[in-house]
């Protein structure tokens, strides 16, 4: 029986090593064995989660060719992955990926550390922050003295409890887009939106268009749902979206929906203006593409000049192309896994459907606590605190990026929770498993692009409160001199932290 349950063909291998330009070479001019090289770079796509575990790699000759190296540089890689552990073989079944004993397999999303391993590591791979007290205590208090009503009744509501959906369609409606209970499902979490309204529109083997970069864990759910996917390059720095560009993949692909963050988008903070939310509506109703807008950031403007843009679903005339995700996760804490989606009627009824073979509902203390923090001035004054908290713990990142790391570039976004970062002339996948060695860990750009793009970036959150960011970026400028330094990385002692 094979021991591997996927494979990576040669093809795609090679586009994924393409970007680790540093195959054969060291910071310090020296030059290593092109089969060390390709070694390590195949051992940095498995500590990323970029190549999964137990998938079957390439022929020898197969790799070679798409390389353009010699078979035995491809053979002598392949057997000091097997002595490092991170490859398995077997006559007659081929060769796959592993990890060596002892180590977590990796994954291809972003998930947050244990918090007993907040001691030793920092962590800025999760953009999240605390909960807003008093404002959830509060909130659990005023949803138990509801429950009663609702403990008398089975306790599924699979498009949410109608207190909440009714609450959530009246925020729209006071942000400018008349809404109706019956336009609302409460999720899971924002995940668990996404995830219901590609169920809805993208079956296995069909096309999504998703920005370039984009969300991880998204990206990574829409692989395992078996989608291809189609990225358009967003426009430079800040500036929303190339329009050019969305043009072209909606005329000449054809997807079958498209995934995009209007609000200070993840990874980059950009926000996009009222000009280009139109014109993207208006070219996706006209190619008959579904227009899934991730709205999580929404409420997270920390420069408040100038004032936020309509949401996406204001430019949706007929209201059949534009499909909403809100969450509180971002807006209020993540830890009441409380999403909802926003779209018309018979799409919102199809996805209750679907959803009595998933989850059948989400928990009915945390929705009555939403409802309680929305219909008072819990969720306004809980929102204020969010804004002034991401405000304190960008600009301290912000200092200390600029006092250590001259050379890094950026631009500061005026909203959301992260910040898109240029490493200068070192390797993002490089510097996020050397960070693990120096006790921080950051995501390298990558993760949010398909096929291997944006390895020159990392993606910085504003978790980290301000006494530490100063002691994250110090720990990152470290590590980023030991890429700097040269020499193999020391993969058997990193990656332990890798998620």
């Amino acid at each position: 029986m094979a021991q591997w349950t996927a494979a990576v063909s040669a093809a795609q291998l090679a586009r994924l090593l393409a970007p680790h330009g540093e195959r054969g070479g060291r910071g310090d001019g020296r030059r290593v064995p092109a089969y060390r090289g390709l070694a390590d770079g195949v051992r940095l796509l498995v500590l990323e989660g970029r190549v999964p575990v137990a998938a079957r790699l390439p022929a020898e000759r197969e790799l070679a060719v798409a390389l353009g190296v010699s078979r035995t540089t491809v053979a002598a890689a392949y057997e000091a992955l097997r002595a490092d552990g991170f490859v398995k073989s077997r006559r007659g079944a081929g060769s796959w990926t592993a990890v060596p004993d002892g180590r977590p397999v990796p994954a291809g999303g972003l998930e947050p550390l244990p918090p007993e391993a907040a001691a030793s590591v920092i962590d800025l791979g999760c953009a999240a922050l605390p909960a807003p007290e008093p404002w959830l205590t509060r909130g659990i208090e005023g949803a138990l003295a509801e429950l009663p009503a609702y403990a008398a009744t089975h306790g599924d509501y699979p498009a949410g409890i109608p207190a909440l959906r009714e609450a959530i369609a009246d925020r729209y409606t006071e942000r400018g887009v008349p809404t109706m209970p019956e336009q609302i499902m409460v999720t899971t979490g924002g995940m668990g939106a996404v995830a219901a309204a590609a169920r809805l529109f993208a079956g296995r083997g069909e096309r999504i268009a998703v920005e370039a970069p984009s969300y991880a864990n998204v990206l990574q759910l829409f692989r395992e749902n078996g989608a291809r996917l189609v990225p358009v390059a967003m426009a430079d720095g800040l500036a929303g979206w190339d329009l050019a560009a969305w043009r072209r993949v909606m005329r000449d692909v054809a997807p079958c929906m498209a995934y995009v963050i209007p609000d200070f988008h993840n990874p980059t903070g950009a926000l996009v203006g009222d000009d280009q939310r139109r014109e993207l509506v208006e070219t996706a109703r006209a190619a008959g593409v579904a227009l899934v807008a991730d709205e999580t950031m929404a409420e997270l403007s920390i420069d408040p000049e100038g004032g936020m843009p309509r949401p996406l679903a204001a430019y949706d005339r007929g209201g059949g192309t534009v499909v909403t995700v809100g969450s509180a996760s971002k807006a209020f804490w993540a830890g009441l896994r409380i999403g909802w989606v926003r779209a018309a009627p018979e799409l919102i009824r199809r996805m209750v459907a679907a959803r009595a073979y998933l989850d059948l509902g989400s928990p009915v203390v945390e929705q009555l606590a939403v409802v309680w923090l929305m219909r008072g001035e819990g969720w306004s004054e809980a929102v204020a605190l969010r804004r002034a908290l991401a405000r304190t713990n960008r600009d301290a990142l912000v200092d200390a990026l600029r006092r250590r790391t001259p050379d890094w570039e950026f631009e500061v976004p005026a909203g959301g929770l992260t910040m898109w970062v240029r490493t200068g002339d070192v390797s993002g996948s490089r510097l996020a498993v050397t960070g693990e060695q120096y006790g921080v860990r950051v995501p390298s750009g990558p993760r949010f692009g398909v096929d291997g793009a944006f390895e020159g970036y990392v993606r910085l959150p504003f978790s980290a409160s301000a006494s530490v960011a100063d002691e994250a970026v110090s720990r990152l400028a470290a590590a980023a001199e030991a890429v700097r330094a040269g020499g193999p990385i020391d993969l058997q002692t990193a990656g332990s932290l890798v998620a």
